[in-house]
Order: C-alpha cells, then structure tokens, then sequence
C-alpha cells in the first residue's frame, strides 16, 4: 500500500512551490488563498515538516519543501505528459512562440515543415521579435532569444553558443587580403558597433580599422541581406550563414572567429509546459544537435567557400 499524502494537497503545495505565491496558485488552481493554506497547513501537519518560510510578500520553499516540491512537480508533469500520450492532447493544439527575429527568419522557418510533419495538428504562431516577451503575463508558450542568459521570469537552456566571422559578397573578396582592408569597405552592424568592434581587436586591427562606422541595422537578418547584395561586410555565425556560405551567396574573407553570444531556449518559470510546448522542445533540441553536428562537418571538411585568411 503507498503512503502518499492526499493528492489535492500535493496539487496545492506544487503550485504554491512553484509560483513562490499561495494567492497565484489559487488563481491557477481556480480555488481560494484559505485552501491553499488549509491544503499546506495540512500536508505539514502529517508530514510533521515546515515546507515554507515566508519572504516578504510571498513564500519560499524550506530545504525539505524544496525537494518535496521537485518530486511532486516531475510526478504531475510525467502524469501530464502519459495523460496527452493517451488522448492525443500533445499532437494538437496552438504552440505561441516569440523568436529572436533572425533566428526565425534564417533557421527556424526553414526547418518548420519538418515540425509540422510530425505533429500536424499543433498550430504554431510565431511572433518575430528582438523585445522579451513576459512570459507570467504575455500569452506566450516559449521564446527564442540571443543573449548572455540570466533573464529574470524564465527558465533558459542554451541550444548553440555563437561564434561570429565576417562574411561578403563573393564580389567583395579580392578587395580583403588582410583584416586591415577592411578599412576600405562598409561595415555593416546590428543595433549595436559591440560586434565589430570585439572582433577588429580580436584581429589586432582595432587601432587601424573604426569599428563604430557605418550603417546599423535593426537585427541581423537585414545585416546579412545587405552583405549578399555586395553593400558591405556583416558579421555573420553558422546558425544565421550557413545555407548562404554552402550556396557561395556569401563568403568568409578571413578565418578568425570570436566567442559571441548564445542561442536559448527560454520557458515560463511559474508554469509547466504544454503538451504542445513539450513536443516543440524535444523537436528543437534534438534538430538544433544535428545541425550543430553538420556545422562542425563543414568545418572541418573545409567546403565553406572563401579564402582561410
């Protein structure tokens, strides 16, 4: 016979845990603050265990509370997902996505219609955008951002690190024997010179090359167009380049790569993933290894065109 205490209770004491709120996990469980006490009030009384501590307009969890709370939360989860196997529930429903808008333009939507292929029935909306979404209160299942992590509200797991390289027209090339031609060409930014600037020093031409000159860009698609059409150069990564290096649309006039940012995938902190948002994940992680896999191939095959610098 299992000792288990009683499963509303549970329920309760979950969703308290996780949101660091008994009102919140009231709201969620569309029951009153006073039962939420009442059902944690009782879940320590028969565990003989204080599972919260107060910190200053909500809750947090006690060491014991705390794993308490993590069995609890990967037992309704892993309950959630056989329940949607069963039904079918994870093979429908809307998936609502904000994506960094060059990483939906240049890697995401060209690789959707394997998603949908393999869950037809999940309709996706996809919000193009470099703003951060707020994922308590905007109607949002999972984002898609370029950063250094540690965003607050969100739980954030890196897909691929970046490493960024000019790239350019093939027309372009001759001009770019050496990093310090590039003094002669237009740069092309992002909203931000950082980019430039970090890999000009990094190619021991930041005294010889200005870094801060020339035309920024709202995102990095618009950047990378412009650099196809022969207008300049752009700092480009695999994630954003590589179909263009491999068709010879675009070009690397020098070797040098420098550490960037990262790619993430970032999850509402205060709620469990959809059965929909759960199937993209798998799907996405498991995509984004194969082509971090078929990037380093190329690499290392040497079948990016341009010259080694």
């Amino acid at each position: 016979m299992r000792r288990l205490p009683s499963l509303n209770a549970l329920r309760a004491f979950e969703a308290a845990a996780r949101h660091r709120s008994f009102t919140l996990a009231a709201e969620e469980l569309s029951v009153s603050h006073a039962a939420i006490s009442r059902h944690v009030r009782g879940l320590e009384e028969a565990l003989g265990l204080r599972l919260f501590r107060r910190d200053g307009r909500g809750v947090v969890p006690t060491e014991d509370g705390g794993h308490l709370a993590d069995a609890a939360g990967e037992a309704f989860s892993r309950i959630e997902e056989v329940v949607a196997e069963l039904t079918g529930e994870a093979e429908r429903g809307m998936l609502r996505l904000s994506v960094e808008p060059a990483f939906a333009n240049r890697w995401l939507v060209p690789r959707l219609t394997e998603f949908q292929a393999l869950h037809p029935l999940i309709e996706i909306l996809i919000d193009p955008t470099t703003a951060l979404a707020d994922m308590r209160h905007d109607p949002i299942d999972l984002g898609i951002r370029y950063g250094r992590g540690g965003w607050s509200g969100v739980t954030a797991e890196e897909l691929i690190a970046v490493r960024a390289y000019p790239v350019c027209a093939p027309e372009l090339l001759p001009r770019l024997a050496t990093p310090a031609d590039l003094a002669g060409v237009v740069l092309l930014h992002e909203d931000t010179t950082r980019h430039w600037t970090d890999w000009l020093e990094a190619a021991d031409v930041g005294d010889e090359v200005d870094g801060t000159r020339g035309p920024r860009l709202s995102d990095t698609a618009l950047a990378l167009d412009a650099a196809a059409r022969g207008h300049g150069v752009a700092l480009g990564d695999d994630v954003t380049c590589m179909e263009e290096l491999e068709a010879g649309w675009l070009v690397k006039p020098f070797a040098l790569e420098v550490e960037a940012d990262s790619y993430w995938l970032a999850m509402p902190d205060d709620r469990r993933l959809s059965a929909a948002a759960g199937a993209f994940r798998a799907w996405l992680l498991e995509a984004m290894e194969r082509f971090a896999a078929h990037a380093a191939e190329v690499t290392r095959e040497g079948t990016k065109k341009g010259r080694p610098g």
